[in-house]
C-alpha cells in the first residue's frame, strides 16, 4: 500500500476489524440549487416592474419543459413497456392511491404537528407522478429491472398531467382554491407542448439524445426559475413568515414516516404479488418517489401566487428520499438476487468486480 496507514483500531481505518467508516449524508447539488434560488427570492424578490417578464419566463420556461419531455419520449419504448402491465399498475396503486391516502390520514395531525399553512402542500406532493431519473439510477444501482423503472417513470409522468390536477381540485378545493380556468392553462402549458413535442419525437428526438447533459442544464435552470418566480410571489404576500424552524422540523418527520411507509407497502406488495427481485426493486424505487421536476411546474400552474408555500414540503421530501433510497440502493446489491423464469424487460447485469 502506498502512503501512511492509520493506526490499528482507529476508527474508520481500514485495518480496524468488524468497522466500516461512516459517511455523512450527501447533498445534491441540485437541491443545494434550489435552495440557494429560495435564498436569492428572499433578498432579491422579484416584485413591481420585475414581476411580469419573470412571469412571463417561467411559464414559457414550463411550457418548453413539457415540449422537451414530450420529444424525448420514444412510442416504441412506451408501447414496449405495456408487456409490464402488472409491475405498471402496482406503481400507479402506490403513486396515486396509497400515497393520497396517506396524505388525507395525515390530516389528523393538524394543528398539533402539521402546520395548516403546510399541509396543503404536504398533500399536493402525495397527488403528483413518480421520478424518472432518480428511479432509474437507483434501480440500476441495486441490479433492478431498469427497462422496467424507466417505463413506470413515463406512464407515470403521462398519467400525473391529467390525474394530478383533479385530485388536487377534488381533495385541496377546501384548502386552496383552484380556479376552474386553471385546467384550461394546463391544457396550454403542459399537454399541448407535450403532446407537439412528441410529434416532433421523430425529427429531434436523435439530437437531444446527443446533447443529453446540455438539455439537463435547460431543464434544471428552467425549474430554478420557476422556483425563483414562485417564492418571489410568497415575498410579496409575506407567507414566509409562517414557515418556522420548529414547524419545518416536525414537517420533516412527518416526511419521513410517509416515506417509510410507503417503501415497506411497496416492497411487501410486490413480494405478496410474486415479482421477481429485479422487479421488486423497480417497484420499490418507482413507486416511493414523487417528481420535484413535474411537480414545481405543475403548482405553479395550479396555485399561481400561493405555489411557494405549497411546493417548499416537496423540496423537503425530495433531497429526504434521495438520501434514504441512495443508502437503500447501495445496499440491496449485497442480498443474494432471487432468480424467476420467464422474460424480463431488463437484460441481467454483470457482476460487480
Amino acid at each position: 500500500m502506498h502512503g501512511t496507514a492509520s493506526p490499528p483500531g482507529t476508527p474508520g481505518s481500514p485495518t480496524t476489524p468488524g468497522r466500516r467508516r461512516v459517511r455523512p449524508p450527501r447533498i445534491d447539488p441540485y437541491v443545494a440549487a434550489l435552495f440557494g434560488t429560495v435564498g436569492v427570492a428572499a433578498l432579491l424578490p422579484a416584485t413591481g416592474a420585475a414581476e411580469a417578464p419573470v412571469g412571463t419566463a417561467s411559464n414559457l420556461a414550463i411550457a418548453g419543459l413539457f415540449f422537451l419531455y414530450g420529444a424525448r419520449l420514444s412510442s416504441r419504448a412506451a408501447v414496449d413497456g405495456l408487456r409490464h402491465w402488472r409491475l405498471h399498475l402496482t406503481v400507479a396503486g402506490s403513486t396515486f392511491v396509497l400515497f393520497p391516502l396517506l396524505g388525507l390520514a395525515a390530516r389528523v395531525l393538524v394543528p398539533d404537528v402539521i402546520a395548516p399553512d403546510l399541509y396543503p402542500g404536504l398533500l399536493f406532493l402525495c397527488l403528483l407522478p413518480t421520478t424518472v431519473q432518480s428511479a432509474i439510477g437507483f434501480t440500476a444501482i441495486a441490479r433492478g429491472n431498469v427497462a422496467a423503472a424507466i417505463c413506470a417513470g413515463t406512464y407515470s409522468s403521462l398519467l400525473g398531467m391529467l390525474v394530478t390536477p383533479f385530485l388536487a381540485a377534488a381533495l385541496l378545493g377546501s384548502a386552496v382554491a383552484i380556479p376552474a380556468g386553471r385546467f384550461a392553462v394546463i391544457g396550454a402549458e403542459l399537454l399541448l407542448p407535450f403532446l407537439a413535442g412528441h410529434a416532433l419525437h421523430g425529427r429531434i428526438g436523435p439530437l437531444l439524445a446527443r446533447h443529453g447533459r446540455l438539455l439537463g442544464l435547460v431543464d434544471r435552470g428552467s425549474v430554478l426559475l420557476v422556483v425563483y418566480t414562485a417564492f418571489s410571489q410568497g415575498m410579496a404576500q409575506g407567507i414566509w413568515f409562517r414557515a418556522t424552524v420548529p414547524r419545518l422540523a416536525a414537517l420533516l418527520a412527518v416526511e419521513a414516516a410517509l416515506l417509510a411507509v410507503v417503501l415497506a407497502a411497496t416492497a411487501a406488495a410486490s413480494a405478496l404479488l410474486g415479482f421477481g427481485r429485479a422487479d421488486r426493486v423497480a417497484i420499490v424505487f418507482s413507486g416511493s418517489k414523487k417528481s420535484l421536476v413535474n411537480g414545481l411546474p405543475m403548482a405553479a400552474v395550479l396555485f399561481g401566487s400561493r405555489a411557494g408555500l405549497t411546493v417548499l414540503p416537496l423540496m423537503m421530501f425530495h433531497q429526504l428520499q434521495l438520501v434514504v433510497c441512495a443508502v437503500i440502493a447501495r445496499r440491496w446489491p449485497l442480498r443474494r438476487p432471487v432468480r424467476v423464469p420467464g422474460p424480463s424487460l431488463a437484460r441481467p447485469s454483470r457482476p460487480g468486480p
